[in-house]
């Protein structure tokens, strides 16, 4: 059991991948400063925003694996089937599931000011657009390469 953080620390494309999603959240923070003039620390552990840091880490997963084991191996295969998940499920399902929250949460505004209800706002920055995910894309391609 002792040997196991060792063993991870060696672990270049776990390492790769994880780096990652670390820059491309710090980015997200920095845009976020840029844009609205303060510090808000859910930009760094939210969803949403620019870069997609779900998208940087898996395009640098199937990178950083394609260029270990080779393009055409079973190990690339599985890595970036997965990544074509993540990147669909970021400017996909989530970013509807983000539409819903907002005309939900304007419904309840409509309603709340009527007095009827007394609701909390759901979360409407959940996906991605797809130039959110593609400069994940190529953040994570860039990073894997970096890594080498």
């Amino acid at each position: 059991m002792r040997g196991i953080f060792p063993e991870i620390a060696k672990n270049k494309i776990l390492l790769a991948t994880f780096a990652a999603w670390l820059i491309a959240q710090t980015i997200k923070v920095i845009i976020g400063v840029v844009r609205q003039k303060r510090f808000d620390f859910r930009w760094f552990v939210g969803t949403g925003g620019m870069p997609s840091s779900h998208t940087a880490g898996a395009a640098c997963l199937a990178t950083a694996v394609g260029l270990n084991y080779g393009f055409a191996s079973v190990h690339f295969a599985l890595a970036a089937s997965f990544a074509l998940v993540v990147m669909f499920d970021a400017q996909g399902v989530r970013r509807a599931t983000g539409r819903q929250a907002r005309i939900l949460n304007k419904i309840t505004e409509d309603i709340y000011w009527q007095g009827r209800i007394d609701e909390g706002r759901l979360r409407e920055l959940i996906g991605h657009t797809p130039v959110e995910v593609i400069a994940g894309f190529l953040l994570g391609v860039i990073i894997a390469f970096l890594a080498g």
